[in-house]
């Protein structure tokens, strides 16, 4: 007697479908799965059969053997319990093969045979949408899985409800989606008292998902505008919300199987692993910069970071995705995000206050941001300084445009671009153009041209320099406006790139 039934294993934020085979043969009494099971699936065999018992189902006298297909396939994760069971049960008779054929399961079984809650629920529903399965899964999981709406999801507490519902005994209802989260922080861009310019740069950075840098003395309040960043994105788009949702599915980190359409703001510590920012580790999972994906990863103190952890930013930032590489597994993530850096001018933070520099001055300064290579501070389309802010003017009203009001003007400029790039693969903002597209959108006029060459030549500008002017230009004509790049516009954004180069 073989049974039948189907489940996934991850392969970063893919879910390849694996068939569960069940054998009840003759032979001496065993419990053995094959298919190249890691240790969590290994031990299934023992939460499968006691949770069985307790449900007073006893185990035949004979030989099962489970084979988790494609055998050569690594099988991670406690999530394949729930599978084992159904093909176990349906070997045996408990349950119709037919209909366990046609399910797709994953979940982890306590011994007492409860459901507990697993990740990857999201990919795991795709899956089954793709080969036109039901997906089963613990309940807590089931309005997470329930966003993929071409996939009828059903959401079990326990074994003995499943078992009831294959039966016809107590049909379960399908699992609805969870509520869509809109947290609100509560963060102003008007709290922030001066640094007009640097408030000018994070909208910009924003209308376009444009890298940034902001250097600054201790206190001037870079965090608090990088803090602030979240309030001006515009939502996710639909797909935007599935892409991230899957990575964070993988990585445990949906509340409630709510999705948000909130962009993602990660700001790991300038303590953390390579793993932990570019992805690794066991099973090589998501790092920051995946879990950042189609929002905002803010590194303070950026200079603080590892020289390797920096490096290995270079890559991602380009292409927009990320392959881990390990000696069992090759995972490729994808990661378009916004990179958002802050620095101290120097160790001691103050290089441009003579009174409270230190001796080393302004020899520590190059030092300090000479950590930084040339080829990674290329690669910030923005650059700019954020002073310190006098004591008198802590005492004046807000002032500048609130976060509502600059979010507006952000969210239109993105539906500009939206309509614009319509149809184009993997280009949804000014930052992502590159090529023919390039040369055809960022055409400047002929004295922005002129004025152009000339700071690249001045200056020394790279290739890649040039062209992140012109995506710049691009996007402050577009929060203008205008249809062309005229010289104010590249003015702007040569500012925005040439200051920093002198300082550093």
């Amino acid at each position: 007697m073989v049974a039948h039934a189907y489940t996934v294993a991850f392969e970063g934020v893919e879910a390849r479908p694996v068939e569960v085979q069940c054998a009840v043969t003759p032979g001496l009494p065993a419990f053995s799965i094959v298919g190249l099971p890691d240790k969590a699936v290994s031990e299934a065999r023992d939460r499968v059969r006691t949770a069985l018992n307790s449900m007073a189902i006893a185990l035949p006298s004979k030989r099962i053997t489970i084979n988790l297909s494609p055998a050569d396939l690594p099988k991670e994760g406690s999530h394949f319990d729930l599978p084992i069971a159904l093909s176990l049960l349906g070997a045996l008779d408990i349950l119709p093969k037919d209909v366990i054929a046609q399910t797709m399961a994953l979940g982890e079984l306590s011994l007492d045979g409860a459901l507990v809650p697993v990740l990857g629920a999201l990919p795991a529903a795709m899956a089954a949408a793709e080969g036109d399965r039901t997906l089963l899964c613990p309940r807590a999981s089931g309005a997470e899985a329930a966003w993929v709406g071409d996939c009828n999801v059903i959401g079990a507490a326990n074994l003995l409800e499943v078992v009831r519902h294959f039966t016809g005994q107590s049909v379960l209802s399908p699992s609805s989606p969870g509520e869509v989260q809109t947290p609100d922080t509560g963060r102003d861009l008007r709290d922030v008292k001066g640094q007009e310019r640097a408030k000018r740069a994070l909208e910009i950075a924003a209308a376009g998902r444009h890298h940034l840098m902001m250097v600054g003395t201790p206190g001037s309040g870079k965090s608090m505008l990088a803090a602030r960043l979240p309030g001006i994105l515009p939502p996710l788009l639909p797909v935007e919300a599935l892409e991230t949702s899957m990575i964070h599915s993988l990585a445990g980190i949906l509340e409630e199987g709510g999705i948000s359409r909130s962009r993602p703001f990660r700001e790991p510590h300038h303590t953390a692993s390579m793993a932990a920012i570019v992805g690794g580790g066991r099973g090589a999972k998501p790092g920051e910069i995946s879990l950042a994906h189609n929002g905002v990863l803010f590194m303070d103190e950026f200079p603080e970071f590892p020289r390797t952890v920096l490096e290995t930013l270079r890559q991602p930032i380009e292409t927009g995705e990320v392959m881990v590489a390990r000696a069992n597994a090759h995972i490729t993530y994808p990661c378009r995000f916004m990179l958002v850096a802050a620095a101290n001018p120097c160790k001691c933070g103050y290089l441009s206050d003579p009174a409270r520099a230190c001796s080393r001055a302004p020899v520590c300064g190059e030092d300090y941001l000479g950590r930084i290579s040339g080829p990674l501070m290329d690669r910030f389309d923005l650059r700019v300084e954020v002073p310190p802010v006098a004591f008198s003017d802590l005492d004046l009203p807000p002032s500048g445009d609130s976060s509502a009001t600059v979010a507006a003007r952000v969210a239109s400029t993105r539906v500009m671009q939206a309509e614009r790039y319509d149809g184009v693969d993997d280009v949804r903002t000014n930052a992502d153009i590159g090529g023919q597209l390039l040369e055809e959108v960022c055409a400047p006029d002929a004295e922005s041209r002129d004025l152009l060459l000339k700071a690249a030549d001045r200056f020394g500008l790279s290739a890649r320099g040039y062209h992140r002017v012109l995506r710049v230009a691009r996007t402050i004509a577009d929060l203008e406006g205008s249809a062309d790049i005229r010289r104010p516009h590249v003015a702007e954004a040569l500012s925005y790139r040439l200051m920093s180069a002198k300082e550093s």
